[in-house]
């Protein structure tokens, strides 16, 4: 058997090693039940147990009865991208064996860039830094210290309606912002949570010119990191301009869900700056700490993201897609007169 992940299970792993990543997630999931006793007023003696609830698929409806967390490590024990993205496959496989309920895996990485499958070339580093290419959607983006990132995967009924599926994400985290006091929304199409910038006659003028000549309105090309720092992403607040504070990105496969979003609480947004952030050049990104003007910690996000994720998806009636049946034309054939 191969080597055993920090998540608990091996490279290779069969059913029984997959019974270890269960057991596993059961001494880190956030969804258990703490039973103390106190004995001559001494510290509780405190043992953990766990609620699993078998979940059946139907294509009529899904009902998710549960929705568990793994806190898999942060700040110094920020977890690789690599060991994340195979931990990932890991529980999917799980997942898709109704082996393990609904699991959400919440962790911060190490500085990285990864790639989606439609980034183009001229939206990466331009100085060659490397990127991860990855089989999610979207395009290129940054993780990184002060970054909330979750990966939830979930069984969901087919046909899969991916559509709903980030929707109730974005919900999830515009519920979590407004916790905070921020105010943030959708934007449409572009997914992920943003904060709305000011309507555009009432921004500041860019390098002394008015916005009636920013370039990037006329050339879809314009690339911000040549251009000076006015037009840096991680300037956008001070444009009041719209930007990102929650991306979203997922791949479905086998009708489980797969990578999720990364929500933006404290980070150096300037690692942003050496990419186009979602392949978007006219918008740019922002964090919980910077719109508040506060110091936010992960630690202080990460219960709230939790509720707020139970609330929506495990309360959730999951439906397939609807798939409008084609329409189809009625031929006459006609009898030429004798």
């Amino acid at each position: 058997m191969g080597a055993i992940s920090p998540f608990g299970l091996a490279n290779g792993a069969n059913v029984a090693e997959r019974s270890q990543l269960i057991a596993h997630l059961d001494a880190h999931s956030s969804d258990r039940v703490r039973n103390g006793r106190r004995a001559d007023g001494g510290r509780a003696d405190v043992q953990w147990r766990w609620r699993v609830t078998r979940l059946t698929t139907s294509r009529e409806a899904l009902a998710v009865s549960e929705l568990r967390f793994v806190r898999r490590g942060f700040g110094a024990e920020a977890v690789e991208y690599q060991v994340a993205w195979d931990e990932q496959r890991r529980v999917h496989a799980a997942r898709f064996a109704d082996e393990i309920p609904d699991t959400v895996l919440l962790l911060e990485h190490p500085p990285v860039y990864t790639a989606g499958r439609r980034t183009a070339d001229s939206e990466r580093p331009l100085d060659g830094t490397p990127v991860v290419d990855v089989d999610r959607g979207g395009k290129i983006t940054w993780h990184g210290p002060g970054q909330l990132v979750g990966y939830p995967i979930q069984k969901l009924p087919r046909p899969v309606d991916v559509v709903a599926h980030v929707r109730r994400l974005e919900e999830a985290l515009i519920r979590t912002c407004a916790e905070f006091g921020l105010e943030t929304t959708r934007v449409e199409g572009r997914s992920g949570v943003w904060v709305l910038g000011d309507p555009v006659e009432r921004r500041p003028a860019l390098g002394g010119l008015s916005l009636d000549f920013d370039p990037r309105l006329t050339d879809e090309e314009f690339d911000p990191r040549l251009n000076g720092p006015e037009y840096a992403p991680s300037n956008a607040g001070q444009r009041r301009e719209d930007r990102k504070i929650a991306a979203i990105g997922i791949r479905v496969a086998k009708g489980v869900t797969m990578h999720g979003f990364a929500l933006n609480v404290n980070p150096d947004n300037k690692w942003f700056d050496r990419i186009i952030p979602c392949g978007i050049r006219d918008a740019g990104v922002a964090s919980l700490a910077n719109e508040l003007g506060r110091d936010v910690t992960i630690a202080e996000v990460l219960p709230v993201v939790e509720r707020h994720l139970t609330e929506v998806m495990a309360n959730a009636e999951l439906r397939p897609r609807v798939i409008e049946p084609k329409a189809v034309e009625k031929v006459t054939e006609t009898t030429p007169a004798a």
